[in-house]
């Protein structure tokens, strides 16, 4: 298995190549013109790419109108758009409404949970799960003290389960993906001021990924990260636009194409 980034084809002579958009932090909704913007983004990919993947933030501030905005943009693209929410997604506490309107547009909206899609004659698994904070080793929150905190830490522990059942259910996939918001490392959180470390994620996360070993991890949410860190030996990438740079970042999982076995 290899990665290739940026759109540069991958070497050598695999039999399946699977072009992948991905950003988060994209944050449609408040400014002037942001539907012309967003149709002019989303069209730009449009016979480039065989899987959109969205890491959170596709609003400002959680208003279903400007889920929307993504929704008309992404209408008729003609490949699958996947998605996790964000923090800013979440703002306005309309979530039902907002995956509605995403949905409406073609979207899947992945909280907690997998899909399983055919691409290039073979079968790509995403797990998707928006994360939460939590902290990094060190700096846990842990499970004690007042209520209120112990329910944040119960909100991490759900969304770690959710990727360790997603992978599980995902394990025969030949190419795995897992689509976060918050980072399950450190490694793309160099750039951020270190006292907000505890607020962009927690190693909690890494967990699953080191156990189950995906083809790589996409995350957004920390806007002054760092681009390429790690989980052991799994590739980690924050795709928030303000640290790309530019619209989406393309990816290429390259590979055999292989049938999933029957024998378990």
């Amino acid at each position: 298995m290899t990665i290739a980034s940026n759109g540069r084809p991958a070497g050598g002579h695999e039999a399946c190549r699977i072009r992948i958009a991905a950003a988060g932090d994209i944050h449609f909704g408040e400014r002037g013109g942001d539907h012309e913007r967003a149709a002019a983004t989303f069209a730009a990919l449009r016979d480039r790419v065989d899987l959109v993947l969205l890491a959170g933030d596709l609003t400002t501030h959680g208003l279903p109108e400007q889920a929307a905005i993504v929704a008309d943009a992404c209408r008729d693209l003609g490949v699958p758009v996947l998605t996790v929410l964000g923090n800013h997604d979440w703002h306005s506490n309309r979530v039902d409404e907002v995956i509605a309107a995403l949905e409406d547009g073609g979207i899947t909206v992945l909280e907690r949970s997998h899909r399983i899609l055919e691409v290039c004659d073979t079968e790509v698994g995403i797990v998707g799960a928006k994360g939460f904070v939590g902290g990094f080793t060190g700096s846990h929150i842990p499970d004690f003290g007042e209520p209120l905190l112990r329910r944040v830490y119960a909100e991490g522990m759900e969304e770690v389960a959710a990727v360790d059942a997603g992978l599980r259910a995902v394990a025969m996939c030949p190419f795995r993906i897992v689509l976060l918001h918050y980072a399950p490392t450190t490694g793309t959180l160099e750039g951020e001021r270190r006292e907000i470390w505890s607020f962009l994620g927690t190693d909690r996360l890494a967990v699953p990924i080191l156990e189950h070993g995906p083809d790589m991890v996409l995350h957004g949410h920390a806007h002054a990260g760092t681009f390429e860190g790690r989980v052991g030996e799994v590739p980690v990438y924050n795709v928030s636009v303000p640290v790309l740079g530019e619209d989406f970042w393309l990816f290429e999982l390259t590979g055999e194409r292989r049938v999933p076995s029957e024998v378990h």
